[in-house]
């Protein structure tokens, strides 16, 4: 009876996880025109922000801007960077594709027909060549098609301008093989007779969309941010609307993510920055930073500098930006269990070369940690089945006296070194593992498009033909044939456990592949772990 109960307790925890999680969801962010309209008149960013300009502040009529746009491509991006402030507007990630088994590559920044997308950043402050009254700065460029070469590591991109005073501001773009990272480097010269005072700012503009969270692939689009006390925020769009973000701190940084991508301005670690963030009119969230402001004295050059990320959540190359960036990759509240597993499944992926023979590796490890519990819960089911005469007659013998049951009962258990709750632990084991693995599959982007074999060519989506679930569910009903069944079991309790396999193969049809995958081949071993272990258990007279 402990074990059909415990089937009880899976179901319960699974189902409380997935109407958590869709709770969770319905608090995402409210679709542009929603939150455009309904929090604009309590947006106070242009207190916070009114020395920033917007992305079109001041372009020239005769500057659209689709044209002159300057073409950077390397191993890994393809970008377009405007001229007209130097802002990034067009990021395609040239080794993650759109669709699997395609060569068009998933663009990340863009801004066309109603949607945008893009990186701004400049130079504000009493010498600013930038400001939300006179516009933005119109630079000119050397080129405009730049490529990473054969054999070159650094691809820098110069944009130039100078002021009426003869100051040259050169914005230069820094471009390494094998990163998404791009360094944005000012190095102004200061030619004039008065000393300047500059600060840069980088922000990210981005068309409010609403969420793509379902209830089975929870994903959060929006921003987030972190301080030197607060080290991973979500400030989501809805958020946005409801309060300006203006944080001071020491470092920090602010992002925007998506389901595997993010964006992210990284200021310098040892400035004094300002974080904030605004809804502009026609639906546009901003957030970004304001640094330091910066004395350049006549005749001297300073180099003022920031870095901007674009590209995949890639844990190690977001640690190397920044220590806490990398929790853009959000496991929930069980990262401390996710971070682990997580790294023992890229240890078996290099070995194997292969996720889904990685996620199988994953599961004989879990299985074989938890072994020993799994026998001391089917011991203890097998002692608690033995103790059932026994049980019976004390509730002969004090009928409604519930006290006295209950003392003779603890007696009981103790004089037969029998644990009750023995047969629980495991599964509540199980769970957090489990929801762990869960978030690990869904936000890890090493498993996007990532093939297994056969019918099975990306384990982060659903199988296609549902096989896998079909089989996860017949393994489910074969394990809970195996269950011997108590005859006193509540009628309405044996009905709920005939349709668990049937509930859960219904879930499981949506859930990745590769989860789908852990919990099949997690059955099949509890398959054979009950097979061995009833056998022991009948040598001893136990079962």
């Amino acid at each position: 009876m402990e074990s059909q109960r415990n089937l009880l307790l899976i179901g319960l925890l699974f189902v409380s996880f997935l109407l958590w999680q869709q709770w969770e969801s319905d608090k995402a962010p409210k679709p542009a025109t929603e939150v455009a309209s309904a929090t604009a008149p309590q947006s106070n960013s242009q207190a916070i922000n009114s020395d920033v300009p917007t992305a079109d502040a001041g372009v020239p009529a005769t500057v659209a801007a689709t044209q002159n746009l300057i073409h950077v491509k390397t191993d890994q991006l393809d970008v377009q960077i405007n001229p007209v402030g130097g802002d990034i507007v067009h990021a395609a990630l040239l080794t993650h594709k759109l669709e699997q088994g395609k060569d068009e590559p998933f663009v990340l920044l863009e801004q066309k027909n109603a949607f945008t997308y893009i990186a701004q950043s400049g130079l504000i402050g009493r010498d600013g060549i930038d400001s939300a009254a006179s516009g933005r700065a119109n630079f000119t460029a050397s080129a405009t098609e730049f490529s990473l070469a054969d054999g070159q590591d650094t691809l820098e991109v110069p944009l130039t301008v100078t002021n009426d005073a003869g100051v040259t501001f050169t914005k230069v773009f820094v471009f390494k093989r094998g990163k998404y990272d791009v360094g944005v480097d000012y190095r102004v010269t200061n030619n004039s007779a008065n000393a300047l005072q500059l600060q840069m700012y980088g922000q990210i503009k981005h068309t409010i969309a609403a969420s793509e969270s379902s209830m089975m692939m929870p994903t959060y689009r929006g921003a987030a941010f972190s301080t030197a006390d607060v080290r991973y925020e979500k400030y989501s769009f809805e958020d946005m609307g409801k309060k300006d973000l203006d944080q001071s701190t020491l470092g920090g940084w602010v992002a925007m993510l998506q389901h595997y991508f993010v964006s992210a301005w990284v200021p310098a670690a040892s400035d004094k920055n300002t974080l904030f963030s605004s809804i502009s009119a026609g639906g546009m969230a901003n957030i970004g930073f304001k640094g330091a402001v910066h004395d350049v004295a006549p005749g001297a050059s300073e180099t003022i500098s920031a870095t901007f990320y674009v590209g995949p959540k890639d844990q190690a190359a977001l640690s190397a930006l920044s220590e806490s960036l990398n929790l853009v990759v959000d496991y929930g509240f069980l990262w401390w269990l996710a971070v682990p597993i997580h790294w023992v499944l890229m240890f078996f992926q290099s070995l194997v070369h292969n996720w889904g023979v990685a996620i199988i590796l994953v599961t004989l490890t879990v299985r074989g940690i938890l072994y020993p519990l799994t026998k001391a819960q089917y011991v203890s089911m097998a002692k608690m089945r033995n103790l059932q005469p026994k049980l019976q007659e004390l509730k002969d013998r004090f009928g409604d006296d519930r006290q006295k049951m209950g003392q003779a009962m603890m007696e009981l258990y103790k004089k037969e070194k029998v644990n009750p709750m023995g047969g629980c632990l495991p599964i509540l084991l199980q769970m957090p593992i489990f929801i762990a693995l869960y978030w690990v599959l869904l936000e890890s982007v090493e498993l996007r498009h990532a093939p297994f074999m056969l019918w099975i060519q990306d384990l982060s989506v659903q199988d296609p033909y549902y096989v896998l679930p079909l089989l996860m569910g017949a393994s489910m009903w074969m394990m809970q044939k195996m269950q011997p069944v108590a005859p006193n079991m509540d009628p309405m309790q044996q009905k709920m456990l005939q349709w668990m396999p049937v509930v859960f193969t219904v879930f499981f049809l949506w859930f990745p592949a590769g989860l789908v995958l852990y919990w099949l081949v997690g059955n099949i071993v509890a398959i054979i772990q009950q097979k061995i272990i009833y056998a022991q258990l009948e040598k001893k007279g136990l079962k």
